[in-house]
């Protein structure tokens, strides 16, 4: 009988789910490609520009990809699906030091995000600073945990993240909401930053960035900071 009595409002986002539920369909929202820009092709660990292709975990290839980037515009695409955060952590590092300005293709739409890339010392340090708010997007395997400055965003089991996933998908359009109504209440929250786990692929946080958007070039946030992990040092020849 305590089951009948669960009103129908209780399966909308963010307070119920089945696993076996696909979500709703959402859109790809976010900004027109970029014009002018160097497109950086991700696949593995190898990157392509043009006809030059660099693996950027070896010295010699990321100064020269740090040359060839220097002071301009970028637009990463992802070319594998099976392309993980972490084998992109090099180029990331690359990129935040040298590249004007950096922007992520969503796979599925013509639509970019322009992103601030920041490592763990850097996120850290924007924890640290002084402002309401501090929204982020943590994501798991099993879904999106919402957190602020005061606490994270329960979800239907407050166990699980946020947003869990739905019929083995990201739920987009919960996120979606969810952000919207966190940017509701923390109004003077400018920036928000997606923390993925390491092994996630690069074409899921472009839809995790797509969650941001409530409708084609309307974003939630003036800022948009991707963090990603510290990449390991090289190792040092001579010492072999």
């Amino acid at each position: 009988m305590e089951a009948e009595a669960r009103p129908p409002a209780a399966r909308d986002a963010g307070t119920w789910a089945d696993a076996n539920i696909a979500p709703d369909s959402a859109p790809a929202y976010g900004e027109p490609l970029p014009d002018d820009v160097l497109r950086l092709e991700l696949s593995g660990d190898r990157v392509r520009l043009g006809t030059e292709t660099f693996l950027s975990a070896r010295p010699q290839d990321a100064g020269r990809l740090a040359e060839r980037v220097r002071g301009r515009d970028v637009l990463m695409a992802v070319e594998d699906a099976d392309t993980f955060l972490a084998q992109v952590s090099d180029t990331l590092a690359v990129l935040r030091a040298q590249a004007a300005a950096v922007w992520l293709q969503h796979p599925d739409a013509p639509v970019a995000y322009r992103l601030v890339l920041r490592d763990e010392q850097g996120f850290r340090a924007w924890l640290e600073e002084v402002a309401p708010g501090k929204l982020r997007i943590i994501q798991r395997a099993d879904g999106f945990e919402l957190s602020t400055s005061v606490g994270k965003l329960p979800g239907p089991d407050r166990n699980g993240p946020s947003v869990p996933v739905r019929g083995g998908r990201q739920d987009i359009a919960t996120l979606r909401r969810e952000l919207a109504r966190l940017k509701g209440r923390f109004t003077t929250s400018d920036d928000l930053c997606l923390v993925p786990s390491f092994g996630t692929e690069m074409v899921q946080v472009a839809r995790a960035l797509g969650g941001t958007y409530v409708a084609p070039e309307e974003g939630l946030f003036d800022t948009l900071c991707l963090v990603y992990p510290t990449p390991r040092p090289a190792p040092d020849a001579g010492s072999r």
